[in-house]
């Protein structure tokens, strides 16, 4: 169990969080609790309390009962979070055993409104829209079921239509997809806005290298594509991902990934998708998610040494821009990195802590990535809270 101490000052003092382990999910929450140490004296003092809490799918079934417990023993009502095959806190990550990390942010009062799973792009809920409409919130942080229908398009008009800039996750679990939004529930995506006084800074970093410049899709058909700058496009891939890996195609997988660049980005942004197919017969490659005659696409590598090496230079820079010390943040990361590229369960953690710091920060692992208004995977995503 951690609890992370800051040097933030004492009138914004930092935000309470605790990392645990248990046999179950009632020692869990109570070493939980023990370790959050909330001050039930603060309940009447005017301020918006929001509770961040992660669990592993270990605790999916309990998942509600954890939730009640720690509403009962910190007097604090409004909590949002996800399920994780792995939950993250400062320099502390958990895999496959039953875990939760959470956290308390004390805010400016009527500065947070909880988001209740919406699960297509119809209007928001009555309450909701209002609040937005006489807040104009521009944050989000928010999880996602990744079963639900045209994911990234309902992300896209969420931004749009509730706060401009999301950050968060997909669930991730071997059983029940559960999120919290006040209640536990499925489906959708919810989570908690921020109000304009609600100071954030926040980063993505990918986990990838590329290896070649990016190419124009000039034949395509959905997801498959034949041609690029007019090239077979197999004959492209395999001039940029060089000599020694085209000699045997086999040695790309789980290695070498497409790239699509986000028009307009100013630090060369891309969303990475898997090599799904080769067909060496009429030179295609098939990529996982549209790829459209007229877009961009380059190819990249994902190595546990690039990833490492824009971690630490991606938060290196957030923290060279930041007014204040944080007084606490998230970091949603992806189910591919921890162990399974680090081969550590803590690595990436310890990375985040001596980079940024003794921020209290929690998170978990997910199936997808969000920042902004898109859907991203093998990336790591914080947000720091000022």
């Amino acid at each position: 169990m951690t609890v992370a101490e800051s040097d933030v000052s004492a009138d914004r003092p930092p935000f309470p969080m605790a990392l645990a382990e248990g046999e179950d999910w009632r020692q869990v929450a109570q070493r939980l609790g023990d370790g959050l140490a909330i001050d039930t004296s603060r309940a009447s003092v005017p301020a918006a309390r929001l509770g961040f809490l992660y669990a592993t799918d270990a605790l999916a079934a309990d998942l509600g009962s954890l939730v009640t417990y720690l509403r009962q023993t910190t007097g604090i009502e409004d909590w949002i979070g996800s399920l994780g095959i792995g939950v993250a806190a400062t320099g502390r990550a958990v895999f496959d055993r039953p875990a939760a990390a959470a956290m308390v942010a004390e805010l400016p009062e009527g500065s947070v409104r909880l988001l209740p799973p919406v699960s297509d792009d119809g209007p928001l809920p009555d309450t909701v829209a209002a609040w937005v409409e006489r807040v104009a919130p521009p944050f989000a942080v928010v999880h996602a079921d990744p079963s639900t229908p045209d994911l990234p398009n309902l992300i896209q008009t969420l931004s749009a239509r509730a706060a401009p800039f999301l950050v968060g996750g997909l669930m991730c679990s071997r059983g029940a997809q559960q999120q919290i939004a006040g209640e536990v529930a499925a489906g959708g995506v919810s989570g908690a806005l921020f109000a304009p006084e609600v100071e954030v800074a926040t980063a993505l970093t990918q986990g990838c290298t590329p290896l070649g410049p990016a190419r124009m899709v000039t034949e395509s058909v959905d997801n498959v594509v034949m041609t690029l700058d007019g090239e077979e496009s197999l004959t492209v891939f395999k001039n940029d991902i060089g000599e020694l890996l085209a000699r045997d195609l086999r040695r790309v997988a789980g290695y070498v990934h497409a790239a699509f660049p986000v028009e307009g980005s100013d630090t060369g942004d891309y969303l990475v998708r898997n090599l799904v197919a080769i067909d060496p017969e009429r030179g295609w490659l098939a990529v996982g998610g549209p790829a459209p005659v007229g877009s961009r696409v380059m190819f990249v590598r994902r190595d546990p040494t690039s990833a490492a090496e824009d971690l630490v230079a991606t938060l290196g820079r957030l923290k060279a821009r930041l007014p204040s010390e944080p007084r606490g943040g998230v970091y949603f990361s992806c189910v591919a990195r921890g162990p399974a590229m680090f081969g550590d369960d803590d690595h990436e953690m310890a990375l985040v802590r001596n980079a940024l710091g003794d921020v209290p920060l929690v998170g978990f692992y997910a199936n997808g990535e969000i920042s902004h208004d898109r859907l991203y995977g093998y990336t790591g995503v914080v947000a720091l809270f000022l």
